[in-house]
């Protein structure tokens, strides 16, 4: 039905069209929360090593195994308008620092839980708002006070960085192993810049085949093309290979505008075949001349070109895409052409070995053993393809974390003893402030300490002794007691050398503290469907 308004004569006044629906006040800002806070609680016994697997199925029957906030929150297909921003949260956080989606998620909802306390206690939410602002604000600075710094290249670090992470995963098991892998890989791409270091994750091609398990995954330094070479006349395996880089294609260019031949003889075609011929057999002499072994091209290369091409004994390539051409010049050292005409052997890259190798069912071919790529290749092996998803999205996470501490090298230890230990600072400090802002200070306390919280329920642990225990070690001054969930125990996190990057930290209490600010200051939701008689995705029991 329309929205109908009344003004104080009583006089009604159609204000919303027919189908909107609208709730005010109290109502829309508990059916905001709720929302929240219901999508906190489906991602929160992901959280840590012993959090459990989402199982999802798509409308099509496809389905994804995985404990990453990021990836279930992607999955589920939110309707209400506040859990698609809680969604939001965990997309942020992806792509800024590549992990700590889960936290960001059960943080942003435990800040509305506790912000639903005050609220019924009369207290305003702008009030409750900004307190978490100046809270979220005190609590980096606190986060800074406590973290470590360390070399940006320290592979034992970087390593310890990667595990951690991994430890959550489907992958915790070959943890240690695949670390080795994404330290390496990360290490290939950093560039100096004037403050630090930059990390260029896309210059980290990743592929993908079903088959062996996990631990024979590999980075090549180089780069894997899932591509056959053209022609069976071919060589298999080029060493000492000298690669050319060719953006053109290997045929004879159409014209832009029709063009019609007037053949009178039998001659005329044969020497128009032959003109042809000579044009491509021209374009292979022209590649042959650059001493060039092996041809990657962009584009296409003619049946013909083919044939000349074996003949000298050139290894060749077609139809790449543009993005692995840029990573070939990365790896090899090359220039691409835009034209066979250009090419001279400066323009040639290197590498030790092009092979074409079967994998499972498939011809790829490698280009390996470059002397100093910029760019390679990590290529990702497992028992079935939900298991190499899984992989991948980890690894993906791994290496985000690992840019992170190489980019701002801060760190912190984890197990929610940075979380347990801010919590505990803030409420002295909210000890220093007046009026209603230190009730919103105190609950931004209680709130950050639901991530140990969650990581205990999760390790089938009493949350409340443990909550207790951690609270009364870090009164004590043990500002790395937090939640061993390994072992089952409020425990040392930094004898456990559980490490996670500052970086993370931070923008996991941003995103969360930003998010539960922007849902707490709603107080009117309106929601107008396109035809008259439709029925928008709002809560039930809501004004019309």
């Amino acid at each position: 039905m329309a929205s109908v308004q009344t003004t104080s004569e009583g006089i009604p006044i159609l204000v919303l069209k027919e189908g909107s629906r609208q709730s005010r006040g109290r109502d829309a800002q508990r059916g905001n929360i709720a929302a929240a806070k219901l999508i906190a609680e489906i991602v929160s016994t992901s959280l840590g090593p012993r959090g459990m697997d989402k199982m999802l199925v798509d409308s099509v029957g496809d389905i994804t195994i995985t404990n990453d906030g990021a990836t279930i929150l992607k999955e589920i297909d939110v309707q209400h308008p506040a859990a698609k921003m809680m969604v939001e949260v965990a997309k942020a956080t992806d792509s800024e620092v590549g992990d700590g989606t889960t936290s960001a998620v059960v943080l942003a909802g435990a800040l509305l839980e506790k912000a639903e306390n005050l609220i019924d206690n009369d207290i305003h939410p702008v009030i409750i708002a900004d307190g978490y602002k100046k809270a979220a604000m005190k609590a980096i600075s606190l986060l800074g006070e406590i973290s470590q710094k360390v070399e940006p290249k320290n592979r034992e670090i970087l390593e310890k960085i990667a595990i951690t992470t991994m430890q959550t995963k489907l992958i915790s098991v070959e943890a240690a192993d695949l670390a080795k892998l994404v330290v390496d890989a990360a290490l290939s791409v950093v560039t100096q810049k004037a403050d630090g270091y930059n990390v260029d994750l896309n210059n980290i091609k990743v592929e993908k085949k079903a088959g062996g398990s996990v631990l024979d995954s590999t980075l090549i330094s180089g780069i894997v093309l899932d591509k056959e070479v053209v022609h069976s006349g071919m060589p298999r395996k080029v060493e000492n290979a000298k690669i050319a880089l060719i953006a053109a294609p290997l045929e004879i260019e159409k014209t832009e505008f029709e063009a019609k031949i007037n053949i009178s003889s039998p001659d005329q075609i044969k020497s128009f075949m032959e003109e042809e011929d000579s044009i491509l057999k021209g374009m292979v002499e022209r590649i042959k001349f650059s001493k060039a072994n092996v041809l990657l091209c962009q584009k296409g290369i003619d049946d013909i070109a083919q044939h000349h091409l074996s003949k000298v004994g050139i290894l060749a390539v077609r139809r790449i895409k543009e993005s692995d051409m840029s990573k070939l010049a990365k790896a090899t050292g090359g220039r691409i052409v835009g034209s066979v005409n250009d090419l001279t052997e400066k323009d040639l890259g290197e590498s030790a070995i092009v092979e074409e190798r079967t994998i499972e069912n498939d011809n790829w071919v490698f280009i390996e053993g470059c002397k100093n790529p910029k760019a390679v290749t990590l290529l990702i092996r497992g028992g079935s393809q939900r298991v190499i998803d899984e992989v991948d999205r980890s690894l993906h996470d791994a290496l985000m974390v690992v840019k992170d501490v190489i980019e701002k090298p801060m760190i912190v230890y984890g197990g929610g003893s940075p979380e347990a230990y801010v919590s505990y600072k803030l409420r002295l400090w909210a000890q220093t402030l007046s009026g209603r802002e230190q009730l919103a200070v105190e609950k931004f306390a209680e709130a950050l300490e639901s991530i140990p919280l969650a990581l205990a329920r999760n390790a089938g642990m009493n949350p409340i002794d443990a909550i207790t225990q951690l609270r009364s070690r870090q009164n004590a001054g043990e500002k790395w007691t937090g939640i061993d969930t390994i072992n089952g125990q409020v425990g040392d996190l930094e004898k456990l050398q559980i490490i996670e990057p500052t970086k993370v930290k931070e923008q996991v209490i941003k995103s969360a503290t930003e998010t539960a600010n922007m849902i707490l200051r709603i107080d009117n939701v309106v929601a107008s469907s396109k035809g008259g008689n439709m029925t928008p995705n709002m809560p039930p029991g809501q004004d019309t």
